[in-house]
């Protein structure tokens, strides 16, 4: 599908870490840093130390495309910071807001969405993330329904959009953070933003409530690695910028944790012995905050051991 806008004005983990978040995160301390990374294309991110479950940087990291046909953004951040979102936005450009991509349905991704619909944004996203507000896993905050996508897409062919004299590819991949995650290409700028299925801070998350998968998430840095180059800016939802390099001893790691897991499953132990072994010791010295706390779940290493557990416990 093909647009083109130059002329048109565990263990329900994702539930109780998104009930607990707004606790932990302080907001009004939450300034917003901006990044160029390309002639029009520009990262905004929260910064450091307001936001418990993201430390590093508080929420997701915003894209956004600016030009003469408008303004595309990719994410929207906490609804509690739409204004200073809004605020970087327009020290960039003026450009009416035109599109919202979203990568994945969590809070810090899409908590500002219907605040920039009522700015005038198309909202587009998977069918699986429209579905999942709809109808989420776990009790939560209620949903504005202007922040719900307009377009969706499932698992097919790429949605494209031409606009600002970028191509901007909208990515679906299979279950793999969530059961509706989007990486976003900017072919011109060569940079791809990938949503949470890679961090390099903390342990990965893979989302089983909200229909993530470990084979999910290998497939999605498999495709990742297929599509960057060797000078592609790769922007994770959290965490440094890196390159396609950096993927591989990622997956390897994955691989191995989970192998562990699998093996400590079949012989029966519990996820309470799995999890007190440790299985992500070898890994912990050179994870940058994998033994943060990681909301009610314990560390980002538990939060991940447990993920694991659960999916490979039910299909053994």
């Amino acid at each position: 599908m093909r647009y083109w806008l130059g002329g048109i004005g565990a263990l329900c983990l994702a539930g109780v870490m998104a009930t607990n978040a707004h606790a932990q995160i302080d907001y009004n301390a939450i300034q917003i840093v901006t990044d160029k990374l390309g002639s029009n294309l520009y990262i905004l991110s929260g910064s450091a130390g307001a936001d418990q479950n993201h430390q590093d940087a508080a929420g997701g990291r915003i894209g956004v495309l600016a030009g003469p046909d408008g303004v595309l953004m990719v994410d929207s951040q906490y609804g509690q910071i739409s204004g200073k979102v809004l605020a970087a936005v327009r020290r960039i450009s003026t450009a009416p807001i035109k599109v919202l991509v979203n990568t994945h349905i969590h809070i810090d991704h899409t908590g500002g969405n219907a605040f920039f619909a009522k700015q005038g944004a198309l909202i587009f996203a998977r069918e699986e993330l429209r579905e999942e507000m709809l109808h989420p896993p776990a009790p939560g905050q209620p949903r504005d329904p202007a922040g719900l996508p307009n377009v969706t897409y499932g698992l097919g062919a790429p949605l494209t959009i031409n606009m600002d004299g970028e191509t901007v590819d909208f990515i679906p991949v299979r279950a793999a953070h969530t059961g509706g995650d989007t990486i976003v290409r900017f072919r011109n700028a060569n940079v791809i933003m990938i949503g949470d299925f890679y961090r390099n801070f903390g342990y990965p998350f893979i989302d089983i409530a909200n229909g993530g998968s470990l084979q999910g998430m290998l497939d999605g840095l498999d495709m990742t690695m297929k599509l960057a180059g060797p000078d592609t800016k790769l922007v994770p939802g959290h965490g440094t910028i890196i390159n396609r390099n950096d993927l591989i001893p990622y997956r390897d790691m994955i691989i191995a944790i989970s192998d562990r897991v699998r093996q400590m499953v079949k012989s029966g132990a519990s996820l309470q012995q799995v999890v007190a072994a440790k299985p992500t010791a070898a890994f912990d010295a050179k994870t940058s905050g994998g033994l943060l706390p990681a909301g009610t779940a314990g560390t980002s290493a538990d939060r991940f051991v447990a993920e694991l557990y659960q999916e490979l416990k039910t299909t053994k």
